[in-house]
């Protein structure tokens, strides 16, 4: 079945104990921080204090994506609070080794790649990884567009995982809807993130429902 990463990046902060209660409720699998240094991508976002208290708040995993230009240094604490951890193929540090890091961290280890960054980039660390992570926008900020390219890209990864045998996860971030999602999950996608197609929902159930059942007609 796939799964639905929802990210708070496009939540209510005025009620995020709300919106997580809300998301739990929903069915959501995991739950998605996007954690931003304002120097790999130009914008700031959340860090261990949100974290940490969601953590505490919630019985969801959190699936934590660090755009950092060096993500190295605080690997040890997002450990403390994630489920999964993912980081850029293009920030500083060996992908490999960061991966290994991560694993023996008890986590779960992600790698991923920005728009212009060929699929076949990540081949080389598949081994490493538990999960690729595509991103079908420029990362940085919630609600843009789903950008094409991101469907061939997953198909190619979802390609060379097969023919090695591999089980790591494909998840899919930015642009997710109920036209993208089926494109994604017909490319290969097990794992959808979705901020503001649930949260400007009247109803996230519904709205988190409709989604997964798009996502399934893709497959």
């Amino acid at each position: 079945m796939i799964k639905i990463s929802p990210s708070i990046l496009t939540a209510d902060f005025m009620n995020l104990s709300g919106a997580v209660r809300a998301l739990e409720d929903a069915g959501a699998d995991f739950l998605h921080f996007d954690v931003m240094d304002g120097v790999f991508v130009p914008n700031l976002s959340i860090g261990f204090p949100v974290l940490a208290s969601v953590h505490a708040g919630t019985r969801l995993p959190l699936d934590v994506h660090l755009m950092l230009i060096d993500p190295r240094p605080y690997l040890e604490r997002f450990a403390q609070y994630a489920e999964r951890i993912t980081v850029h193929l293009e920030s500083q540090g060996d992908p490999a080794q960061t991966l290994r890091r991560i694993r023996a961290l008890g986590c779960r280890a992600g790698l991923t790649i920005k728009p212009a960054t060929p699929a076949q980039a990540v081949f080389p660390y598949l081994d490493d990884a538990d999960m690729v992570l595509i991103m079908s926008v420029e990362p940085g900020f919630g609600g843009q567009a789903y950008l094409p390219q991101a469907t061939d890209k997953l198909a190619a990864v979802r390609a060379e995982r097969d023919r090695r045998g591999l089980s790591l996860d494909l998840e899919v971030d930015g642009g997710i809807n109920l036209e993208t999602a089926p494109l994604a999950c017909g490319a290969g996608a097990d794992i959808l993130v979705a901020g503001s197609q649930l949260f400007s929902a009247p109803d996230m159930a519904a709205a988190l429902r409709e989604l997964r059942a798009a996502a399934g007609r893709g497959m």
